[in-house]
């Protein structure tokens, strides 16, 4: 099953550009949809294994983000996500040697949850001025 290209035009609801939290969570979203699919039997395992590379590659990117020293993000926040991007590294590995598809589920649960959080809108409180809105880099996931 090979995965279509952006400009094949096949992806479900692509992120307007300019909004890194909408970005980010559809990428967790489409990921997570990905490995979903590859669960199936019908899916070969190269498909699925390459599923489970592009979302190692995903979780890659946010640990770069996390690593830097200028990352905006809160010291605890930042901890939290590093210790999940070191799951995502560990549970990957494993897959990719015993290809085995039920070890995914985790990694699913994992992306579904951070994409609700970013797609969840937390209203400012009162009397504070609206975070500027962008990914992970900068704003608060739970």
């Amino acid at each position: 099953m090979a995965y279509p290209t952006a400009d094949q035009g096949k992806y479900r609801s692509v992120p307007a550009e300019g909004n890194p939290r909408e970005t980010e969570a559809w990428a967790l979203t489409e990921t997570a949809r990905r490995l979903s699919e590859g669960l199936s039997e019908s899916v070969s395992i190269d498909d699925f294994l390459a599923a489970v590379r592009l979302n190692w590659r995903l979780w890659t990117i946010f640990q770069a983000d996390l690593s830097m020293p200028d990352s905006e993000v809160p010291l605890e926040m930042r901890q939290n996500m590093l210790a999940l991007a070191n799951f995502v590294d560990k549970r990957s590995v494993e897959i990719i040697a015993t290809r085995n598809r039920t070890l995914v589920n985790a990694l699913i649960n994992i992306n579904r949850q951070l994409a609700s959080g970013l797609f969840t809108v937390v209203p400012p409180k009162e009397g504070v001025e609206p975070a500027p809105q962008s990914g992970l880099s900068t704003n608060e996931v739970v």
